[in-house]
């Protein structure tokens, strides 16, 4: 009965979707929205260090330079070695089980 009375309010909401989309008016032509009116980048008083954000470039000022970018360098070489022998060993391991 619940499942009933579910079905009869889903249908009654999608016709009255359906009526009130079907009152609405279309307007087809061109419109286009003005340019938005925001500060432009490097305008700021802090110019030198400031490009898109406030520290994505300053890797001459990273605390941990060494280690952070060994790390990184280290991790980006792994997973593009590692994924690859692993989907070779996986799709290996399946044929081999058919």
């Amino acid at each position: 009965m619940a499942m009933n009375n579910g079905l009869r309010s889903c249908a009654s909401k999608l016709l009255a979707s359906a009526d009130s989309l079907a009152l609405k008016t279309v307007n087809r032509g061109l419109h286009s929205t003005g340019m938005k009116k925001m500060g432009g980048h490097a305008h700021g008083h802090d110019e030198p260090f400031y490009l898109h954000a406030k520290h994505m470039y300053n890797l001459d000022r990273m605390k941990h330079q060494k280690l952070k970018m060994s790390l990184s360098v280290l991790a980006a070489f792994s997973i593009g070695v590692g994924v690859p022998v692993w989907a070779v060993i996986f799709q290996q391991r399946k044929t081999a089980s058919a």
